[in-house]
């Protein structure tokens, strides 16, 4: 398994030709899985199961994807992990592998002492303050022949504002949060924590 971390931003379109190109790849058995941290530049991307009602600021760009789910925004100060598994070397489960990236991810953020969960109705991690249930994590993917590719961010430090143009995964009854806004703190270390954490679980 290919680990891979890139420091500059990368373009979501390149991003995507990669990880399709890696797939094509594990297909034909000429390369690794991989598992990839990196930060995209500002953009809003839209899965198969989005509506345009959910849309508030028309202006705002929609780059549709072949990922499940709905809208969402990626930027500067949130973690995203793509991977390129295949689920052939594991149970052909894509439940049991959702789980396993929740799990990943709730694992993590109990290392800095916060306390998240997972819904079976609104997939993706979830905080509950005082003022609600807020989401600080989302997870997208698409399956191709058993191969799972695609991944899940990790809201850091990134523009909480941005979210206002849309109705973040389809879900208006619950807000989207960050950790710096749940715990100010260092949070240096959480790719690495990440990393170890995700690529163990994958093993079991």
């Amino acid at each position: 398994m290919e680990i891979k971390k890139s420091k500059k931003p990368i373009k979501y379109d390149d991003a995507i030709r990669i990880m399709e190109k890696r797939l094509h790849n594990i297909n034909n058995g000429v390369a690794d899985e991989l598992v990839w941290i990196l930060e995209h530049e500002e953009i809003y991307t839209a899965g198969k199961n989005h509506k345009d009602s959910e849309i508030i600021d028309k202006s705002i760009k929609i780059v549709k994807t072949k990922r499940g789910g709905k809208i969402t925004y990626h930027g500067p100060g949130q973690l995203i992990c793509y991977f390129v598994i295949d689920l052939k070397k594991r149970k052909k489960d894509i439940r049991k592998f959702i789980s396993l990236i929740e799990k990943s991810i709730i694992t993590t953020l109990k290392f800095y002492k916060i306390k998240t969960f997972a819904d079976r109705n609104n997939v993706g991690i979830w905080y509950n303050d005082k003022s609600g249930i807020k989401k600080v994590a989302a997870i997208g993917l698409r399956v191709s022949k058993w191969i799972a590719y695609h991944g899940f961010s990790i809201n850091i430090c990134n523009d909480l504002r941005k979210y206002d143009a849309i109705i973040p995964c389809g879900i208006n009854d619950r807000g989207v949060t960050n950790l710096k806004k749940i715990k100010n703190q260092n949070y240096k270390e959480i790719e690495k924590k990440l990393i170890e954490i995700f690529t163990s679980n994958l093993k079991n």
